[in-house]
């Protein structure tokens, strides 16, 4: 009996320490992002909280529950999220310590037949605590490695990339101008922490690159700062400033705040601004997006007009999405100030390739899909709804609206979905009461489980129909 209770309590603490690392992955391993920020309080019950009290207060009992309830609802529920646990060095680094310290307390609690039941809690915090530790030393250690490597690249141009919305295709479009002339390599993805951007530098920076372009996030003061600290950019450029996270930064002068700490850089040569910011200029600064007119978006692409010192220039680009005429502008100063001339550069923008599941064309069994599945913004969602509304047949807007945002953009959302669309599916339950006061009940398809996605889909929708996917949360919010 003793050694099905040990087995059992091995696997009990493994099962806790699934769901609660699972959950710190998703935050950033930021416990108050788990417990402030976390939408479905009722999974920490289900699969936390209860099973772990459970456990102290049924005695004997327990393990026809955790055998026959938990771990198949467990199982359940892992197979149903759809952002499932990666297994980093640092999550395999906590498993292995949360079962040495359950093996240790368990083994001795038999030694010495000191213990009525094993203990849960101890290991699980001790683990969570001990893992904390450990990462801030290997933290340390990559830090160092990183600074080390970018000093032996003097000559390394290194431009920084921040903006409420729109910082991964900025990044992108710098890249991809300037990579027809000069060495250049991007952060990839959206890899935009102080601890992503040292990985890519240790892993991946080439030692012959010539300019690095970083994207820097924030989800609250001092974030921009401390990679700003760390690669001391000699461009910077802080694309639109708008709500996006303000349920982590309160105020929007506190998003505007964090966005300009990428300006505390003691290499800074210059940095261009959006005019979304409402700073002043000054000899280092230069605010943006005025001199952009007559932008005109379609299905086919963005055509807009730079006023210039030098005189008008005409831009095009096989990009959708008429925010992203801001995006290309940003991307050409820099690359002027990086000796590309604007003409030259309006050139290579022709040949453009949009960052995936932005605003990405494809065509399929006589449909038009429009993946804007990574654009989660007010501003770009709005953009990519006028761009659908040029489409002559039936529209479909498949969403789960916006994330961390007030319900009063998400109304706006709501709005201009029930105008332009004829069928508005909703995914997941964040925002499903406001669309469904909002939209038409006619129009409105609520859709609870997004691996039913193609099925719907084929049910639903027919060729000739344009689909539109906005932003695509995951379903743990």
């Amino acid at each position: 009996m003793i050694w099905f209770q040990l087995i059992s309590h091995i696997l009990l603490v493994l099962a806790l320490g699934f769901y609660f690392i699972t959950n710190m992955q998703w935050f950033s391993y930021k416990i108050e992002r788990v417990v402030l920020h976390h939408t479905r309080w009722v999974w920490h019950l289900i699969y936390f909280f209860i099973p772990l009290f459970a456990y102290y207060f049924t005695g004997i009992y327990y393990w026809i529950y955790f055998y026959f309830a938990y771990l198949p609802s467990l199982w359940l529920w892992w197979k149903k999220i759809d952002k499932k646990l990666v297994f980093t060095g640092r999550v395999k680094r906590f498993f292995a310590l949360l079962v040495a310290l359950t093996l240790f307390q368990d083994l001795l609690c038999l030694a010495k037949e000191a213990c009525q039941v094993f203990g849960v809690i101890l290991p699980l915090t001790v683990a969570a605590v001990g893992s904390h530790f450990i990462e801030k030393i290997l933290f340390h250690g990559f830090k160092v490695q990183a600074k080390r490597k970018l000093g032996k690249m003097p000559n390394l141009i290194v431009v920084g990339v921040t903006a409420s919305y729109g910082k991964t295709s900025i990044k992108n479009f710098i890249a991809q101008i300037v990579g027809h002339e000069k060495r250049v390599y991007a952060t990839p993805r959206s890899v935009n922490t102080l601890a992503g951007v040292m990985k890519d530098i240790n892993e991946s920076l080439p030692d012959d690159t010539e300019v690095y372009v970083v994207e820097m996030g924030a989800r609250g003061p001092g974030d921009i700062a401390e990679i700003t600290r760390f690669v001391q950019p000699h461009y910077a450029v802080v694309g639109v400033i708008g709500p996006q996270h303000i349920e982590y930064f309160k105020t929007l002068e506190n998003v505007r705040n964090t966005k300009m700490e990428i300006l505390q850089s003691d290499r800074l040569r210059h940095a261009w601004v959006h005019t979304s910011a409402h700073v002043k200029p000054n000899e280092k600064v230069t605010l943006f997006g005025d001199e952009i007119q007559n932008i005109r978006a379609t299905l086919e692409g963005v055509d807009f007009d730079l006023t210039l010192p030098g005189g008008p220039l005409h831009i095009h680009i096989p990009i959708l999405g008429a925010f992203n005429a801001v995006n290309v502008t940003a991307a050409l100063h820099v690359a002027k100030a990086l000796g590309i001339p604007y003409k030259k550069g309006a050139e290579y923008a022709r040949s453009l390739k949009g960052v995936e599941h932005r605003l990405q064309r494809i065509d399929a069994g006589g449909k038009i899909i429009l993946d804007d599945s990574f654009n989660g913004n007010i501003e770009g969602m709005l953009a990519s709804f006028e761009l659908a509304r040029q489409h002559p047949g039936r529209k479909v807007l498949i969403t789960p609206g916006l994330v961390e945002a007030d319900l009063s953009l998400n109304r706006q959302i709501a709005e201009k979905a029930d105008e332009i669309f004829d069928l508005v599916i909703v995914t997941g339950n964040l925002n499903r009461a406001i669309f469904q006061e909002v939209v038409k009940p006619e129009k409105l398809h609520i859709l609870e489980d997004k691996s039913k996605m193609q099925e719907t889909l084929a049910e639903l929708t027919r060729p000739g129909d344009l689909i539109l996917f906005a932003n695509d949360a995951p379903n743990f919010v």
